[in-house]
């Protein structure tokens, strides 16, 4: 099961600076001035062999009457609700604050377990006055630096040793293919029309589907569970953003996936809320087929055929743009079986072992036709490879100097890969080791 960490606390406190460095990347913008944050941003993240999803989100500002930061505000609530596990940041300079205790009481009727991180303790006498936030009533503290690192390995040995652990269930081994994609796009007429029931409720109201539904589909010498992604309530309902929903739930859906189909509105094409849902895929090492739904609708000319929107769909998805694209419509049923058979075929794939023999007579020919490029005077002899025993294509490949391979070489390696070997829909990990 995924695991979501949500970052929390008043502006300026360092939570960008902590996702940061638990994501390994700089996506969120860190700056001295406070309130820089206003979206959420999220990523991947393990330790101790734990893999987990993290939020950062906006400073949490009370009774303000700037309109950001009371957007900010119902972002933070969202973000407490969805978390299984939340750190609290504070600053050990500003010592126990107003907004602090505003957000303890909050973080007291959520519920979930809570870990409190004092940020900044870069001396030994920071450290010690760090000791008045245990007025905060949430046990223990944890005295950190985010900029360095410095405590970050204690905070982390602690929220992982709560995250539950992954059960086996009688279903496991039969395929999950999930179906992804923004609001009102098709994904619960889809299943409707797969399984030939209403069970998914579908209305025009962008957001209807709130819960992650499996179904169970074995028809037609199929076998395979259909997960329609997680529900976004009615924007007329609730002041909830539907998008930040809609990410949320495409994250735990992604994450117990085997195959995902993403879903496209071909009215729309492919938006920026498309692209953060192909990056989670991407990062998940799962594998997809592209759905462009509501084919029906289009103008059929020789500016809007399959194949050309077929090729600004893939343009918009490189350089990872070997990937089955489907068009149906799922009021006719048009191509929708076909959606499915391209889903099993991309499962296929992604399991798909080579043996060590036939893959080191394919790198030596691609070796020999195109050798590594020198790096300053030095020369890269690339000597065996071998398919590492993962769920998704994922090879080592041995040499002298790894550490002068680029990203180029590897990419023509993976192309190469892809035109001997049939791994369309599937991400590959190539990696390169010292012998």
């Amino acid at each position: 099961m995924s695991n979501i960490v949500a970052i929390v606390g008043c502006p300026n406190v360092g939570k960008s600076t902590l996702f940061n460095r638990l994501t390994g990347s700089r996506e969120a913008i860190v700056h001295e001035t406070a309130g820089v944050t206003r979206d959420r941003h999220y990523g991947k993240s393990d330790w101790n062999g734990k893999e987990f999803s993290v939020i950062d989100t906006g400073g949490y500002v009370n009774n303000s009457d700037d309109i950001f930061e009371n957007e900010i505000q119902k972002q933070v609530h969202l973000a407490i609700e969805e978390a299984d596990v939340i750190i609290f940041m504070v600053d050990a300079q500003l010592g126990v604050t107003s907004g602090d205790e505003v957000i303890t009481e909050i973080l007291r009727r959520s519920e979930k377990p809570v870990f409190l991180a004092v940020n900044k303790t870069d001396n030994p006498d920071l450290v010690l006055e760090s000791n008045a936030f245990y007025s905060l009533g949430l046990g223990d503290i944890y005295t950190i630096c985010a900029a360095t690192g410095s405590g970050t390995g204690e905070l982390l040995d602690a929220v992982v040793k709560d995250f539950k652990e992954e059960v086996v269930d009688d279903e496991a081994g039969i395929p999950k293919i999930a179906v992804v994609g923004r609001p009102n796009v098709g994904k619960s007429s889809l299943i409707n029309a797969l399984t030939g029931s209403e069970r998914n409720i579908v209305t025009p109201i962008a957001g209807t589907t709130r819960d992650t539904i499996n179904t169970r589909y074995n028809k037609f010498g199929h076998d395979f569970i259909l997960v329609d992604t997680a529900g976004l309530r009615k924007k007329s309902k609730v002041s909830e953003n539907i998008e930040f929903y809609s990410v949320l739930r495409s994250v735990r859906a992604i994450e117990e996936a085997d195959v995902c189909i993403l879903m496209l509105d071909a009215t729309q094409g492919l938006e920026a809320q498309d692209m953060n849902v192909f990056r989670l895929i991407k990062e998940n090492n799962k594998g997809l087929v592209v759905c462009v739904n509501k084919w029906d609708l289009m103008d059929k000319s020789e500016n809007n055929s399959t194949k050309r929107y077929e090729e600004y769909v893939k343009k918009g998805l490189e350089p990872f743009d070997d990937i089955p694209v489907v068009f149906t419509s799922t009021v006719s049923k048009q191509r929708i079986l076909k959606a499915m058979e391209e889903a099993v075929h991309v499962y296929e794939n992604r399991s798909r072992k080579i043996s060590t023999g036939q893959l080191n007579r394919l790198i030596q020919q691609y070796v020999e036709e195109t050798p590594p490029p020198a790096w300053k005077g030095k020369f890269i002899k690339i000597k065996y490879a071998t398919q590492l025993p993962t769920f998704y294509p994922t090879f080592a490949l041995f040499c002298n100097l790894p550490q002068y391979i680029r990203d180029p070489y590897k990419r023509y390696i993976e192309n190469r890969l892809r035109k001997d070997i049939d791994f369309c829909g599937v991400p590959i990990k190539i990696f390169f080791r010292k012998k």
